[in-house]
């Protein structure tokens, strides 16, 4: 099974509570001690890195590349960073949110973003700002990463996930998944709706085969929505192994064994990501995960 590291600690979040994120370690903050973590989560077991697209996490990945700790590391990337252009949308407003991306894409040289720009803008194509977007951030991450790295999947977070299937905007997720695999890579989304996304996406016609979905599985059904059963059905439902498991310790709730019993018992798993906030979690936790469903 594959074994991720989650960024969520790097970024001071907890899905537990914002009091319990400020408690966590300042360092982490900081891109050389959370590459540290990543590296010590890679030599007791860990596959690769499940990261947020932002400057904090691409830098890590740079550390990773100099100290030539990413070889053969696999990166599952999650787009956009959400919180950070929802903080930039507030203090600029939509507009400006838009112009700083767009000067984002200019100044990265990348000719090709900055042309389908262009044309997505001239012609009003909302399909093609989106391509225009994924392939501005695709080039950020194969940038950072070097050749060493392998990224494999690209996933829609899961606002914009949970958002377009609300709004039933089934045009996205074909154009996104059919941009993706002609880009050579794996299109995947994150979702806390996974039973509802599973049925959407049969009604759609989407072939589930060709995606990859991160989604919560643990014990207690913590963020398993709308219940544990109908996540748990619709997971034996799908007859095919691309579903990463998120929050499977519940925030702490469950004990690592209590977590991995439950974890390896269950169909059509294809991994498991974990964050990590210390040295000796890093070690232990990717040691014991690696030990018993790796």
């Amino acid at each position: 099974m594959l074994l991720l590291v989650g960024d969520n600690p790097f970024h001071g979040i907890s899905h537990l509570s914002q009091a319990r994120a400020r408690s966590r370690d300042h360092r982490l903050f900081h891109s050389d001690y959370a590459a540290g973590l990543v590296a010590l989560a890679m030599n007791n077991g860990a596959d690769g890195f499940m990261f947020s697209v932002s400057e904090k996490t691409l830098s890590i990945i740079r550390i990773l590349r100099q100290k030539e700790t990413n070889t053969n590391q696999r990166l599952y990337a999650i787009i956009p960073y959400a919180y950070e252009y929802v903080r930039l949308a507030t203090q600029t407003g939509i507009s400006g949110l838009a112009k700083i991306v767009a000067k984002q894409m200019i100044l990265s040289a990348n000719i090709r973003a900055t042309v389908m720009g262009i044309k997505g803008f001239l012609t009003s194509d909302v399909a093609t700002l989106l391509k225009t977007y994924l392939v501005f951030e695709i080039s950020r991450i194969k940038s950072a990463a070097g050749d060493q790295a392998k990224l494999d999947s690209v996933l829609l977070h899961e606002i914009v996930t949970e958002m377009a299937l609300a709004l039933n905007l089934d045009w996205l997720f074909k154009s996104y998944i059919e941009f993706m695999l002609k880009s050579g890579l794996t299109p995947g989304f994150e979702t806390r709706n996974f039973a509802y996304l599973k049925q959407k996406f049969r009604d759609w016609g989407i072939d589930f085969r060709q995606v990859i979905i991160a989604t919560p599985f643990n014990k207690i059904g913590f963020q398993m929505n709308p219940s544990k059963i109908d996540c748990e059905n619709a997971l034996i439902d799908i007859y095919e192994p691309n579903v990463i498991a998120m929050s499977i310790f519940a925030a702490g709730y469950i004990k690592p064994i209590e977590a991995i019993t439950y974890i390896k018992n269950l169909p059509n798993l294809k991994g498991i990501v974990v964050g990590v906030s210390k040295e000796h979690h890093a070690c232990e936790t990717f040691s014991l995960l690696h030990e018993n469903i790796g």
